[in-house]
C-alpha cells in the first residue's frame, strides 16, 4: 500500500470562550476531539455528518488556516503541524482547498486569469505569456473556454465559478485537495457535472480527496471510505459499500435513514433521531450521541468508547460493538 498523502493523529481544537472584564477564558467549544485518519494517494475519504460536528473545522486544520490545539498534521510523510510560515511553504502547494462558496472565496476584482495564476506567481518564475498559457490550459481542462480569461468571477454562473476555483486549486499540482461541500451551493444537474469532473480529475492526476460533505447522495457517488462524525469525533469509519450497507454505529445508521429515498413507503420502520445535538462547549459525559440514542445502555452514559476496529476491519466507537 502506497504511503499517506496525509494523515491526522489524534488531531484536537477548541475554541476559547473570553468573558469578563479581562476577557479571560471562561469556556471552550470543543470543535474537534481527537480525530485521526489516513487518506492515500488517488483516494477519496468524505467526511460527514450534521452541521456542528467539526467536520469544516478538520478540513481548515488540516491546511493550516486554523492552528490545532493538539495532534500532528503529516503531509507525505512531513509533520507540518508546529511548522512556521517559511517551512510551510513548500507545503502550501501540496494541499490545496475548494471552497463551498465560490462567491466569496474568488476575489471579485480580479479577472479569471490573475484567480488562477496568483499562486503559480507566487511559487514558480514563468514569464506573463506562459503564466496565461497555464492558465487557459487549465480553464479547458475544467470545462471553461480559454477567452475567459480576462472575465471577472461575478460574469461567472455559479457552477462555472466552482469550475474556476478547481481550477486555481489545481494550479499547483497538489497531490491532496480538501474539498469542503463543494456542490452544495450548486444546482443538482451541475452538482453532477462538477463531481464527474472530480473524479475524472482523479484518475487523470492520481489526486487524494478529503471531501465534506453532508449530502449522503453525493458521499455514495464519490466515496471510497467514509469518515462519521458526531460532535467532534469520528463514530465510524469504513468503506463506502460496507457503510451503506450495514452501518455499524447507531448515529450513521439514524443519519443514512435521514436521508431522502425517492419511495416514501421505505421510510418506515427507520429509525428517527430524536433531540437536539448537545453543546459542544458542554458535551455530555460517556458518548457524546447517548443523549439521543435508542440503544443507550447505563455505561454509554458514564464511559467515553474508543474508536475501535471491528471483524470486518471498519472502525467504529460504540459499546455496544465492544
Amino acid at each position: 500500500m502506497s504511503a499517506p498523502v496525509l494523515e491526522v493523529r489524534n488531531l484536537i481544537k477548541r475554541f476559547a470562550i473570553p468573558g469578563g472584564l479581562l476577557s479571560r477564558t471562561v469556556a471552550e467549544v470543543h470543535a474537534v476531539e481527537g480525530v485521526s485518519f489516513a487518506v492515500a494517494p488517488g483516494e477519496t475519504l468524505c467526511v460527514v455528518g450534521e452541521s456542528g460536528c467539526g467536520k469544516s473545522t478538520v478540513g481548515k486544520l488540516i491546511l493550516r488556516l486554523v492552528e490545532p490545539t493538539a495532534g500532528q498534521i503529516l503531509i507525505e510523510g512531513t509533520d507540518i503541524t508546529a511548522l512556521g510560515a517559511a517551512a510551510m511553504r513548500p507545503f502550501r502547494r501540496r494541499a490545496q482547498m475548494v471552497f463551498q462558496d465560490p462567491s466569496a472565496s474568488l476575489n471579485p476584482r480580479l479577472s479569471a486569469e490573475q484567480i488562477v495564476t496568483e499562486s503559480i506567481e507566487n511559487y514558480e518564475p514563468l514569464t506573463r505569456a506562459a503564466r496565461r498559457e497555464r492558465a487557459a490550459a487549465l480553464l479547458s481542462r475544467v470545462g471553461l473556454r480559454p477567452d475567459m480569461l480576462d472575465k471577472h468571477s461575478f460574469e461567472f454562473s455559479g457552477g462555472q465559478r466552482q469550475r474556476l476555483g478547481i481550477a486555481r486549486a489545481l494550479s499547483l499540482r497538489p497531490a491532496l485537495i480538501v474539498a469542503d461541500e463543494p456542490t452544495s451551493a450548486l444546482d443538482v444537474s451541475v452538482q453532477a457535472q462538477v463531481l464527474n469532473l472530480l473524479l475524472d480529475l482523479q484518475e487523470e492526476y492520481g489526486l487524494a480527496y478529503l471531501f465534506i460533505s453532508h449530502d449522503l447522495g453525493v458521499v455514495e457517488h464519490i466515496a471510497n471510505r467514509v469518515a462519521v462524525m458526531y460532535l467532534g469525533r469520528i463514530v465510524e469509519l469504513a468503506d463506502r459499500a460496507s457503510l451503506f450497507a450495514s452501518p455499524q454505529h447507531p448515529y450513521t445508521e439514524a443519519l443514512l435513514a435521514a436521508a431522502p429515498l425517492p419511495d416514501p413507503r421505505a421510510r418506515e420502520n427507520r429509525p428517527i433521531i430524536e433531540g437536539e445535538v448537545p453543546s459542544p462547549i458542554n458535551p455530555p459525559s460517556g458518548c457524546a450521541f447517548h443523549p439521543r440514542c435508542p440503544y443507550a445502555i447505563a455505561r454509554c452514559r458514564t464511559e467515553l468508547p474508543a474508536l475501535h476496529r471491528l471483524a470486518d476491519g471498519r472502525l467504529a466507537a460504540c459499546h455496544l460493538r465492544d
